[in-house]
């Protein structure tokens, strides 16, 4: 009678199976710092450090997937699986910073642009949610440093009346989901417009305010926007990529609009013709 043979398993790798789960908790402590910005259920400052915790269990996950890749090599263990995965987590999670840490490279270190640095418009209700540093425009430094790296960042002029581009941009930051903290219609008593509201970055979640002034000019209006980060002194582009959509979107959406028809003068009553008076 045959016997059956036997076969032991493989002894796993230590360094790789520390590797799967260190990469799995890097991702839980990730998600969860993602979790505490967006919902602000912390300060910035405290979830941001569980963030930066995150990306160094993820660089440990990526260091001991590599160690093992050598001991598996050259002992035969098993856990390979384990290694790939803690190779694949911590790549994608230290992906993200190394991204932005590129940008930060390639663009000034600004966290406030508008279209009008001698004039920007100026936040009202948004003063009580900004910090106390962060309320009055930064200045001409900051302005020179917009200009040489989004020169296309400028006002927009329109032809179409102030109401109706105050109507565009409200239904733009609408559909965009902003949250929406104070409007003002452009009026005789007040000239200008404005719309204050509270943008999120994609991710981190993030609260940039965003500030629309619209003003006559001529027969048209003129449209400035400003966008500043709440906190940190780098934003990465943001604010000028979401400055550079919002106007071209304002700018689209006013191209299309139906020009506003002429009232029609009124027609004058005749009086009525006086009967002659019958004379006997």
């Amino acid at each position: 009678m045959a016997r059956r043979a036997s076969f032991a398993a493989e002894p796993m790798s230590k360094l790789a199976a520390w590797s799967g789960r260190l990469g799995l908790f890097a991702f839980a402590v990730a998600a969860l710092s993602v979790v505490i910005l967006r919902s602000g259920l912390l300060e910035i400052v405290p979830a941001l450090a569980t963030f930066a915790a995150a990306l160094v269990f993820a660089a440990l996950a990526i260091l001991l997937a590599f160690a093992s890749f050598i001991v598996i090599w050259r002992q035969g263990l098993s856990g390979l699986g384990y290694s790939l995965l803690g190779l694949l987590l911590g790549l994608l999670l230290l992906s993200y910073p190394s991204y932005l840490g590129y940008r930060a490279s390639k663009l000034p270190a600004i966290n406030d642009i508008t279209t009008d640095p001698a004039n920007p418009p100026r936040f009202d209700v948004l003063t009580r949610l900004r910090p106390r540093d962060r309320i009055a425009y930064p200045g001409n430094a900051t302005a020179e440093r917009q200009r040489a790296a989004y020169p296309d960042i400028v006002p927009l002029q329109l032809d179409v009346p102030p109401k109706t581009a105050y109507d565009i941009a409200l239904a733009i930051a609408t559909k965009r989901k902003w949250l929406l903290v104070d409007s003002n219609p452009p009026a005789a008593s007040r000239r200008d417009g404005s719309i204050e509201a509270v943008a999120r970055t994609p991710i981190m979640g993030f609260r940039d305010d965003v500030v629309i002034r619209i003003s006559p000019l001529g027969q048209g209006t003129r449209v400035d926007l400003r966008s500043a980060s709440r906190y940190g002194t780098h934003d990465f582009g943001a604010n000028a990529a979401r400055l550079r959509a919002l106007l071209e979107d304002i700018d689209a959406a006013a191209n299309s609009a139906p020009e506003p028809r002429a009232e029609a003068p009124k027609k004058e009553t005749p009086p009525p013709k006086r009967q002659p008076a019958n004379r006997r």
